[in-house]
């Protein structure tokens, strides 16, 4: 519990550093940049969208009066159309970005009449995602300013303002929705526990306290995307959010081992070996948390976000990988049993083989198939919330399996670490501590 506490720390100190420095509402510095095409942000407008920019402290490194600054500007361009851009520009049709008619120009600096700063809104009313994007086609000429941009949707009658991209401003409601899911199975936990309390022992309560800890995250979770979609920013909302989300992300891999290695009492042969991998799955997860925070707040086209990507992915799918092995070797400590009672060990040899192609499929399904789902969807269709639905989904269907298969029952032979066990684990323990002498 210190060590968890001491990792704890650092997290909730980035959160609460990184969480200020960022929004929706985007701000960024540009210094001395020399490169052709500078992406900003994508937002997906509807017909009634508005891009506000405020550029400020613009500076050339080239002060000659005689430069083309029709050549550089800022301009919106499609996914699709971008693709056709770069092939006009291979081939020679157009020189300038700039130029092309499949961009929208939204102010050149040539509009600047000799300030360095400029305001402007722009109505965009096709409704598609577009990509605000920067061309400098001046050669050997460097650009320095700071970047406001604000990209809304006017909704209703009042034109209230909707920051959230318009395939995204349903997530609120989607959040609040699944945890209310939750928020059933926690109290449907509680009726059972009630009518078993004679039987219940502390792996239940864990098991009460994750269900709970997800239903708080789906809350916070929605509270924070709600206060960008009314604001532009998430005024420190997103602190409890990450809060819940590493608290969630601990308790259900130690959860994953407490039940795969006999429940709250772990076997004498594999408790050195779980302790080991709890030691090297908790700072992963720490890890694994800490990339998650970075990458919501990295805007979309920072270079190193693709990294971070990749590097949560990988370190969440480790860390299922690490937690299936106590589950193995549990499963190997059961099959060695020779003491007789053949039905007891056989059914609790069929329900740990169960729980872990159950926990492989889970981690297939949430981590190596919904991550790329939700990447997709983002980017090519309208509806990037039902990768959302179908994580919640899968994780609703294995919280469902495990309280269904580990509940307190008086009769659970699982639940239940025999002397007879005990003595078959005693010689195994012996059997590795020789083996790592030699």
């Amino acid at each position: 519990m210190a060590m968890m506490c001491r990792s704890f720390l650092p997290f909730v100190l980035i959160s609460l550093f990184i969480s200020f420095c960022f929004a929706e509402i985007r701000f960024v510095q540009i210094h001395s940049d020399a490169r052709p095409i500078i992406p900003f942000d994508e937002f997906r407008f509807t017909h009634t969208g508005r891009l506000e920019l405020n550029v400020s402290q613009i500076d050339l490194s080239n002060k000659n009066p005689d430069l083309d600054l029709s050549r550089v500007g800022f301009f919106l361009c499609t996914r699709d159309m971008w693709m056709y851009v770069l092939q006009q520009l291979t081939e020679g049709d157009v020189m300038c970005t700039l130029d092309s008619r499949l961009v929208t120009l939204v102010y050149d600096f040539k509009s600047l009449n000799g300030k360095s700063n400029f305001d402007t809104v722009f109505p965009v009313n096709n409704a598609e995602r577009y990509t605000l994007l920067f061309a400098n086609c001046l050669d050997q000429v460097n650009v320095s300013m700071t970047v406001r941009s604000t990209m809304y949707n006017l909704e209703g009658k009042q034109n209230r303002r909707d920051y959230l991209s318009a395939d995204e401003t349903i997530l609120p409601s989607v959040y609040f929705l699944s945890s209310l899911v939750y928020f059933t199975l926690a109290g449907v936990w509680i009726y059972i526990l009630y009518k078993s309390r004679h039987t219940v022992s502390r792996i239940h309560f864990l098991m009460l306290v994750l269900v709970i800890l997800n239903a708080l995250n789906l809350v916070s979770e929605a509270e924070y995307k709600s206060c960008i979609k009314r604001t532009g920013s998430a005024h420190g909302r997103d602190v409890l959010f990450y809060i819940f989300n590493f608290l969630k992300g601990i308790t259900l891999p130690v959860l994953m081992v407490s039940i795969g290695t006999g429940w709250s009492q772990l076997k004498p042969y594999l408790q050195d070996k779980v302790n080991k991998i709890l030691m090297i799955v908790i700072p992963l997860q720490v890890a694994a948390n800490i990339a998650r925070v970075i990458l919501v707040e990295i805007p979309p086209f920072v270079s190193y976000r693709f990294a971070w990507k990749m590097g949560f992915a990988v370190v969440d799918i480790i860390c299922y990988f690490l937690v299936s092995l106590p589950i193995s070797w549990s499963i190997e400590c059961e099959a060695a049993q020779t003491d007789g009672n053949t039905a007891v060990n056989l059914m609790k040899l069929t329900l740990l083989r169960q729980y872990y192609l159950v926990v492989i499929l889970y981690a297939f399904l949430t981590r190596a198939l919904v991550l790329p789902v939700v990447t997709i969807e983002s980017y090519e269709n309208e509806h990037p919330w039902t990768g959302v639905l179908v994580e919640e989904l899968v994780t609703v269907a294995f919280y469902a399996f495990t309280g269904y298969k580990f509940m307190p029952e008086a009769r659970n032979m699982y639940s239940v670490i025999d002397d007879e066990a005990k003595d078959v684990a005693e010689p195994l323990k012996l059997e590795d501590d020789e083996g790592k002498k030699w």
